[in-house]
């Protein structure tokens, strides 16, 4: 009788509401996506690379990480594999960068990079499809991030440097879009309306 009535007990327990990590996830993008394409774009000089190595590694790649798994556990599969795969992203582009200077990989040729950028948009192409039946701001973030992965592509196979500068003045855009989905996201749940369209 006591192990009926506790298990009655246990299954009218209010339901726990998860906290949304969609912001989190499109802050480390965004963040992160600006001041890469800063550097792109030649508004940063070379000696701020280790803080986009940092920001990449930590709020880029691990805050995207943990912003997928708690997608995960809410069960959107888009949330968390766009965040999970970025996050992932940000710390391999990390590793390739890092890893030829401390000698435990040889650096990596344009074309190679060309491949990996081109196989980054080939995802965000299909992800971008995702989004056509979810709200106008996330299609921006995807369409503009397909649209950055091409010319990063194209740079790293050709060598220009005015592409890559056109590829950072673009990201800029498609990192501050991601900022722009993570403040609606926290102000209008907050708000409880809609300060800011979606």
């Amino acid at each position: 009788m006591a192990i009926a009535q506790h298990a009655t007990e246990i299954t009218t327990l209010p339901a726990r509401t998860l906290a949304n990590p969609a912001p989190l996830g499109l802050m480390g993008f965004g963040a992160t996506t600006v001041l890469l394409n800063l550097h792109n774009a030649g508004l940063i000089a070379g000696t701020g690379l280790g803080m986009i190595f940092a920001m990449g590694l930590f709020y880029g790649g691990i805050a995207q990480v943990i912003a997928g798994l708690s997608e995960f556990r809410k069960g959107n599969t888009f949330g968390m594999t766009a965040f999970t795969s970025y996050g992932l992203f940000w710390i391999a582009l990390v590793a390739l960068l890092v890893f030829p200077t401390l000698g435990w990989a040889p650096a990596v040729d344009g074309t190679s990079m060309a491949a990996f950028m081109a196989m980054w948009g080939l995802f965000t192409l299909y992800m971008f499809i995702g989004t056509l039946r979810k709200n106008r701001a996330l299609q921006a973030v995807f369409g503009t991030l397909t649209l950055l992965f091409v010319l990063l592509a194209i740079h790293f196979y050709t060598g220009n440097a005015l592409i890559q500068t056109i590829a950072g003045y673009e990201g800029i855009i498609c990192g501050f879009t991601a900022i722009y989905l993570a403040c609606a996201e926290v102000l209008n749940e907050s708000y409880g309306e809609r300060v800011l369209p979606v």
